[in-house]
């Protein structure tokens, strides 16, 4: 039986994209898998009574070490945000390439806090900073030093002690370029090193915690429960400086969305489904309600979302374990097919995920796939007819070609780039001024635009001489042959419209990050949690692959 991918103008929808949810396709969960027979160390950790200082954390293997140098700081409680404007952070780290010497660490505490206005060098690999959730951070140390363990109802509420508000790789700020790394096999991923950071942060931040604690009451103190520790996390912010990425990495994306295609295709095409692996799918289903239950957000949107995922997912959990019989023929082919009937799109998604479970042997392989040498597919082959050009436009474009655009709706908002941070924003074209200086991100206006021009033209025309006359739409000809070699290269949908739900650009992303518990602030911001319920460093060796879906207190 062969099952065909799924319809790109189906799936590269932005309401379906942003119900996208973590899976073992995951940055943060291919990396535990990588770096599981590492050795991990806390090689540094000098910090004062009140938990300000320098720490060093590495994983070690044969001659290869990563070491994160961490800066804990003595910031005021005005100075504290987790806006992108902000000049001071609770904590300042970088992942150094190899075991830092003194020199580099004195180098790096001189940088390191400053973040963007520091400068790094070509030894370190990433950047990020973090802020405390105080609230949670002072009750945990006053419960520890008392010799008490924290209050679970709060914990879960929020989920960790710290949250990042950025994380810069690739040649930022005088960080490593890709290119000098990029063929070592432990970080062939996408953001492998990024999930590596934030992983040795979570760990940063338990010392930390267990050593105020320890140096409020030395006599009464208690560490922090490690089951406890075990289900916390790190919390992120972020705004819209990660939405305009899955536009501007066309290649990319398609490699991320097309390896997440192949492996429901590739399950569904499984004639007759193990006992085990079925029994490991349900247990995954199962367990996972508690997750849904424990996800905390003011957002009505988002409360709406969980409340029609809750739904279907105990339905179709019902249905799994009551009606339906595994021993048929293309079990989870016929399970698919039910949830597109009977599920919504969040629910849909959600599941997808869960059925990669017992499937290691088809998804490992496919995370070697997920990263893109983009550059190879930057030229435009100028000779190329127009008529070429229009039969891709209307093959891969076609719902976007119906939009519009004379519409005000379909023109209401722009992007740009702002001055103060460099950091992209959204606008309203008619109520705020700056659309002249718009950012090349509306691939849907300037697609239908394209074809209208081309409308002008022979189409035995070479795209030479169209683009000698029409300069302008350059970028979105580069995006159609592109889309003709990656059918998911494109967000088949409106990025300027009246209807845009931003946060659904972002939610894409983090989900492949494998983000948990989206919590949205604004249309424009959200925050999120990664490694709640992840393995301890002490416990990568030998750890329960499950941990996601048992990921609560």
């Amino acid at each position: 039986m062969n099952i065909d991918l799924r319809d790109p103008n189906e799936i590269m929808k932005l309401s379906r994209l942003g119900s996208f949810h973590q899976s073992r396709l995951s940055f943060l969960r291919s990396f535990l898998d990588e770096f599981k027979d590492w050795n991990y160390n806390r090689d540094l950790f000098n910090l004062d009574k009140n938990g300000f200082g320098t720490a060093v954390y590495s994983f070690k293997k044969k001659d290869r070490v990563y070491s994160l140098v961490c800066f804990a700081n003595e910031i005021h409680e005005h100075e504290r945000s987790d806006r992108v404007i902000a000049t001071k952070w609770d904590a300042a780290f970088t992942l150094h390439d190899g075991q830092p010497s003194n020199e580099d660490i004195e180098r790096l505490r001189s940088q390191v806090p400053k973040q963007e206005v520091g400068r790094l060098s070509y030894k370190e690999l990433t950047l990020s900073r973090a802020n405390k959730s105080i609230r949670v951070f002072d009750h945990v140390v006053e419960s520890l030093s008392r010799g008490t363990q924290p209050n679970l109802d709060l914990l879960s509420k929020v989920g960790y002690l710290y949250r990042t508000t950025a994380v810069y790789g690739s040649g930022k700020f005088g960080l490593a370029d890709r290119f000098r790394i990029k063929n070592r096999n432990e970080i062939n991923g996408p953001f492998r090193l990024e999930m590596m950071l934030v992983y040795l942060v979570r760990q940063f931040t338990f010392d930390q915690v267990n050593h105020v604690a320890k140096s409020k009451d030395p006599k009464k103190a208690v560490k922090l429960d490690l089951k406890i520790c075990k289900n916390l996390g790190i919390g992120n912010s972020t705004g819209l400086g990660m939405a305009p990425f899955i536009v501007n990495h066309p290649t990319l994306l398609n490699n991320w969305i097309l390896c997440r295609e192949t492996a429901l295709k590739e399950i569904r095409q499984i004639k007759n489904v193990k006992k085990k692996d079925s029994d490991l799918f349900k247990r995954c289903v199962r367990n996972s309600i508690k997750n849904i239950t424990s996800w905390n957000t003011d957002s009505k949107y988002q409360l709406g979302k969980i409340k029609s995922l809750l739904r279907d997912v105990k339905k179709f959990l019902n249905f799994v374990e009551n009606v339906f019989d595994f021993n048929q023929d293309y079990a989870f082919n016929k399970i698919y097919l039910w949830i597109e009937k009977e599920t919504c799109e969040e629910c849909i998604e959600y599941i997808v995920s869960l059925m990669m479970e017992p499937y290691s042997e088809i998804v490992t392989p496919l995370v070697k796939k997920m990263s893109s040498d983009e550059e190879k597919y930057f030229t435009i082959p100028t000779d190329r007819s127009v008529g070429e050009l229009k039969d891709i436009l209307e093959k891969k474009y076609k719902d976007v070609l119906e939009i519009d655009f004379n519409r005000k709706e379909n023109l209401k908002k722009f992007w740009f780039i702002s001055k103060n941070k460099e950091e992209p924003r959204l606008a309203d074209r008619y109520e705020e001024k700056g659309s002249e200086l718009e950012q090349p991100l509306a691939i849907a206006r300037d697609i239908k635009r394209l074809y209208e021009k081309l409308k002008n033209f022979s189409n035995d025309f070479t795209l030479d001489y169209f683009l000698i006359e029409n300069p302008d739409v350059r970028h979105v000809v580069r995006r159609a042959f592109i889309i003709e070699k990656f059918p998911y290269s494109e967000i088949q949908d409106n990025t300027i419209g009246k209807n845009l739900v931003p946060i659904d650009m972002l939610r894409l992303k983090l989900s492949f990050f494998g983000a948990l518990k989206f919590d949205p602030k604004s249309d424009k911001w959200l925050r999120i949690c990664m490694f709640q319920g992840a393995p301890l460093p002490f416990e990568l060796k030998d750890y329960d692959e499950e941990w996601v879906y048992k990921a609560h207190f």
